[in-house]
């Protein structure tokens, strides 16, 4: 396939390792039942364990990149996978009272392994295959969480949740020890810290690529939009008397589009300017949202879903390696958390904030959610015209990458 011989051995390495990491990612889809089941905690006990957690899940993927750049993105990979599956090995053994610390840090660390993995990716594939390169890696993530979830049901059925959590965290040290081996630190030059201290700040880098900005605040929005899927669409299926059967099918239509178009998809669209795609992808999600306002069917899910799985495709991967093609090489770690960040911070708005809206006013949360990623896309399409700064490198004809060309960091 074209789009793996565009990706480095190295990463395609990298992507094995991640999508073994991503079958055995039990925790976030069980946790809550685990907690008001065998655990015997109220929904309200584990509805604050599970938010802290997600806290810390989103923090790590703001920060872990300063960690990276500092020191290196192979070391911050490590030290995360190592931390989050320490703990998630005894998570099953802890008191109620110690997973309050012991869970938003491990889910901390497991951001910062997902912000070092998408900076890894980012220094290690040249500008022009960038895409390429997250949407191998967006395939191995989805392709694992799509074994992930029946193989941790058997396991919890067969012996306990106990168990689940340790073969989690035993696969994650598994993760560290198998990324060490083909990310190694002496022949490796995109493992190495790219800190340099005299370096303009953060700031200054994002306020001289205002097209970054918008993009930053665009995907926030749409997150929070996007994650709606997770909490109060089932909800609001029940509430139509569409059981979890059709939900599940819902959810599985999802994953199947995404393996089977979204690899085609990137290699087809690879000339295309990045922000055009990302806009009209999130102009998608939005028509998903819309198609509820008449209310329930079978056949008006089925529409969402579908809108909505190929808005993912066209601007998840797309954005994400706009993001690193617009990153000074010193600071490609920051980059990516500020994104990873970005594009997980509905699972932690999502809820809280549909369900609120959800429970006072019905009617109005798909208008909003339609009207909210309608302007987010809306903004991504007018920022084509805001400035953007080359730092190094050629520059190749907009016609062949779709945006200018830097030197590929690291």
């Amino acid at each position: 396939m074209r789009t793996l011989r565009a990706v480095p051995r190295t990463v395609r390495l990298l992507c094995f390792g991640i999508f073994f990491n991503a079958v055995v990612s039990f925790t976030f889809v069980y946790l809550f039942v685990y907690l008001t089941g065998p655990r015997g905690l109220s929904v309200a006990q584990a509805g604050v364990i599970s938010g802290v957690g997600g806290i810390g899940l989103v923090a790590g993927n703001f920060t872990g990149g300063s960690f990276g750049d500092r020191y290196g993105h192979r070391r911050a990979l490590l030290a995360g996978a190592v931390v989050s599956g320490a703990l998630l090995s005894v998570l099953g053994l802890l008191p109620t009272a110690a997973l309050y610390a012991a869970l938003p840090l491990a889910q901390y660390a497991s951001g910062v392994v997902r912000a070092a993995n998408s900076a890894l990716v980012a220094v290690s594939v040249p500008e022009g295959s960038r895409r390429q390169g997250f949407a191998v890696m967006r395939f191995a993530s989805n392709a694992g969480f799509t074994v992930g979830p029946p193989l941790g049901a058997l396991v919890a059925a067969q012996w306990s949740y106990g168990w689940l959590f340790a073969a989690d965290g035993l696969g994650t040290l598994l993760f560290a020890a198998y990324a060490a081996r083909v990310l190694p630190a002496r022949a490796a030059a995109h493992t190495r810290p790219s800190y340099d201290p005299g370096a303009p700040g953060l700031w200054r880098e994002l306020r001289a690529r205002p097209a970054v900005l918008v993009l930053l605040a665009a995907i926030v929005c749409v997150d929070l939009v996007y994650r709606q899927q997770y909490s109060t669409l089932p909800v609001f299926l029940a509430d139509h008397g569409l059981d979890a059967h059709v939900y599940g099918w819902l959810i599985a239509i999802n994953g199947g589009v995404i393996l089977c178009l979204e690899l085609p998809a990137v290699q087809v669209l690879r000339r295309r300017a990045p922000l055009s795609i990302v806009g009209c992808g999130l102009l998608l999600v939005g028509l998903g949202y819309a198609m509820l306002i008449p209310g329930a069917s079978i056949g008006w899910a089925v529409a969402l879903m579908v809108s909505l799985t190929l808005g993912e495709i066209l601007y998840k991967t797309t954005a994400t390696a706009y993001v690193a093609d617009q990153a000074p090489a010193h600071a490609q770690g920051r980059f990516q958390s500020l994104y990873a960040g970005a594009s997980i911070s509905g699972q932690v708005l999502a809820p809280p904030l549909g369900g609120a809206l959800y429970t006072a006013a019905p009617g109005l949360l798909w208008p909003v959610c339609a009207a909210l990623a309608g302007l987010a896309g809306l903004a991504v399409l007018r920022a084509r015209g805001l400035r953007t700064p080359l730092t190094g490198g050629d520059a190749r004809p907009s016609h062949e990458t779709g945006w200018p060309r830097r030197a590929a960091a690291g």
